[in-house]
């Protein structure tokens, strides 16, 4: 499904935080990236409907502003930055909630089946009977990201979804994330802050800095030196690996270096 999204603007109390955001994504992992504050976490909500901005979100040609809630239900998962709570309910419990819109009160044996195939593939099966208070962090983490996927979107939106989580589990969580993106022609739009998922994991990459999209494109369009300085502050060098896999190795601080170069002046 295609998403298009046109000239959105959304404010907090007064102040801008987008800034006449337009993009479009089509069938593949768009990562959403920038520095603290620029957006990303907003422009999130606003497109599953949480926040109301200005400006137009398209689903495959249909404004979102035109479509009943339960059609918006059944067509985007949006798995914000926080885990789910510490509730007093098990994880199967937790992943069968993402299927709301299928169970009407009533579990079915294909809704029990597709939870238990997304904990497997997530490798968190055998939590299926454990409390969600029970759980750490990074475990909680994956529970949230079950109930965002179990739900066979047609829109996928994931915000810092490796928050909480080890190296191993990011590597498997994009593992899937890809895999079902492909599989089920799932458009996934994802918020990180790591550069070096964004680049080996998304097909493309939007630039969001101060609210406003200042560069969109390829990961080996998008990822270089001069952009990173300018948006993040931060001296890096930039490379490819042979299997052509784009690398951000942070060297310095903007400011780091200039207070260094100051330091050596001033003795």
């Amino acid at each position: 499904m295609k998403l298009d999204v046109l000239d959105l603007n959304f404010a907090y109390n007064g102040t801008p935080v987008l800034k006449d955001v337009s993009f479009s994504v089509n069938e593949k992992i768009t990562a959403v990236i920038g520095p603290n504050g620029a957006g990303k976490s907003t422009l999130m909500s606003c497109i599953a409907g949480i926040q109301k901005p200005s400006g137009r979100v398209f689903l495959d040609d249909t404004d979102v502003s035109m479509m009943n809630e339960e059609i918006i239900a059944t067509s985007i998962s949006y798995l914000p930055q926080d885990a789910p709570s510490k509730a007093v309910i098990s994880v199967l419990e937790a992943v069968l909630l993402g299927r709301l819109h299928t169970l009407r009160w009533k579990v079915y044996h294909e809704d029990l089946e597709i939870a238990y195939k997304t904990l497997t593939d997530l490798g968190i099966e055998t939590l299926a009977k454990r409390s969600l208070n029970q759980l750490s962090g990074g475990q909680r983490q994956m529970v949230s990201i079950a109930q965002a996927i179990v739900k066979e979107p047609d829109i996928l939106l994931m915000d810092e979804p490796t928050n909480s989580l080890d190296l191993q589990h990011q590597l498997e969580l994009f593992d899937l994330i890809e895999e079902i993106s492909d599989e089920w022609n799932i458009t996934t739009l994802v918020a990180l802050h790591d550069l070096n998922l964004a680049a080996r994991y998304a097909d493309n990459i939007v630039v969001l800095n101060s609210g406003m999209v200042c560069s969109s494109g390829p990961p080996d369009e998008v990822l270089n030196c001069e952009m990173i300085e300018s948006v993040y502050g931060v001296h890096t060098d930039v490379s490819s690996d042979p299997d052509g896999y784009i690398h951000v190795c942070p060297k310095c601080s903007v400011k780091g270096r200039e207070r260094k170069i100051n330091r050596r002046e001033n003795t």
